[in-house]
């Protein structure tokens, strides 16, 4: 068995929206409801799910920018939202962000020897004397040359600028990386090479990603388990194989059939489409799928599916998951 790295247990993430009326209660929004998440060190997980489905919370709740509403997040045994501020600071040298803009994540008024030494710094337990010769290493690490340590952000490329990022996050030697949606900013042939660096890095220094994206490809690259997130509520999870070639959840399907192709298909199944329920259906005890379902029935509407074991490795919050997926 692989060490633990990271669980999430039933953790959930609300949001109080200003009152629309003087004397009503404020609304709601539920970013991430009752997730629960194992991580084993050396496998890396990616997050999938189209936009406003909760990823980038769930990534923040993980890096304890945010702390949960409810439910824990543990990363290597600790609770990570009952630390103190100093103990927090410290465990950071085990889980480190990159961000989804190489333009706007990094500080254009420092040089890139601050910036990639900023984590070490903030840490405080590296002498300032080695800095430098730990900023020198870890470029050299992500392909960049010790000489560009005085430069600023703006002096680089798109792709090398997310270098930087990527060398910021790895100076610390963490066991986890949230990544972000680290490559959807930069160019495609741009993202091949980062998504390489990142895979390489991997095996060099023994580093587990945890990888929010859109893009299935991305995620296939460099992945060996998959979550797909929808409403803030995992609803399909295995490796890349068995989501990608044989996914039973409909919003699994869905995502699939709305990757572009070279033969375009018939039909895309993420277009809107005419509910079969009710369109309310998304209430606590409901299929929060079930308004754009195809094989939506009253159970949907009246018992909200949990996760379930198919086969090995295998889970799907679906109460018609082994009905045949609608024709293109």
């Amino acid at each position: 068995m692989s060490e633990t790295l990271l669980t999430l247990d039933q953790v959930t993430r609300s949001y109080t929206l200003p009152r629309e009326r003087l004397w009503g209660a404020p609304p709601m929004v539920h970013a991430v409801r009752g997730i629960s998440l194992r991580m084993s060190a050396g496998r890396n997980l990616g997050v999938v799910g189209e936009s406003g489905s909760g990823k980038s919370t769930l990534a923040r709740l993980v890096m304890a920018l945010e702390k949960p509403t409810s439910g824990q997040v543990h990363l290597l045994g600790q609770a990570l939202g009952e630390l103190s501020p100093a103990a927090l600071r410290t465990a950071r040298r085990d889980f480190q962000m990159v961000f989804q803009d190489p333009y706007g994540s990094l500080d254009p008024r420092q040089t890139v020897e601050r910036i990639v030494t900023e984590p070490l710094a903030a840490i405080g337990t590296t002498a300032v004397a080695d800095l430098h010769a730990k900023a020198r290493d870890v470029l050299d690490s992500v392909g960049l040359r010790s000489s560009d340590l005085g430069k600023y952000p703006h002096e680089f490329s798109g792709g090398q600028r997310q270098r930087v990022a990527i060398a910021r996050a790895l100076i610390t030697r963490p066991r986890l990386i949230v990544a972000d949606e680290p490559v959807s900013a930069l160019d495609v042939s741009v993202q091949a090479q980062v998504l390489n660096l990142m895979q390489d890095l991997s095996q060099q220094f023994g580093v587990t990603y945890l990888l929010i994206s859109h893009d299935l490809a991305v995620v296939d690259h460099l992945c060996e388990e998959v979550a797909v997130i929808y409403q803030g509520r995992i609803v399909e999870q295995g490796s890349p194989l068995t989501l990608f070639r044989q996914a039973v959840h409909p919003y699994t399907r869905a995502l699939i059939a709305a990757v572009p192709r070279l033969q375009p298909q018939a039909t895309n199944a993420l277009r809107s489409r005419a509910p079969l329920v009710n369109s309310r259906a998304h209430g606590a005890l409901a299929c929060p799928y079930a308004p754009r379902c195809p094989h939506a029935q009253a159970l949907c509407e009246a018992q909200r599916p949990e996760l379930k074991a198919l086969d090995a490795g295998h889970q799907v919050a679906c109460h018609f998951h082994d009905l045949p997926a609608s024709p293109a």
